[in-house]
């Protein structure tokens, strides 16, 4: 078993790659197809936090922690 903090140092640069890919693709559609509302937003953002998981396993980036 995994200690917490270990897990935390694995997990905290996907995390923070995570957030820049969120706060940009937010960015490209509000410039591209103007003001969304607060659903919109907030599906884009649980789609790529359900997403990025799968995306990085398929890559061969993940950390240890998320491998099965």
């Amino acid at each position: 078993m995994t200690s917490a903090t270990e897990k935390i140092r694995q997990l905290a640069p996907h995390w923070v790659v995570m957030f820049v890919v969120m706060f940009a693709a937010l960015a490209v559609v509000e410039r591209v197809v103007g003001g969304l509302g607060l659903a919109a937003s907030l599906v884009l953002v649980l789609a790529i936090a359900f997403v990025y998981p799968f995306v990085v396993r398929a890559l061969g980036v993940a950390p240890p922690v998320w491998q099965r």
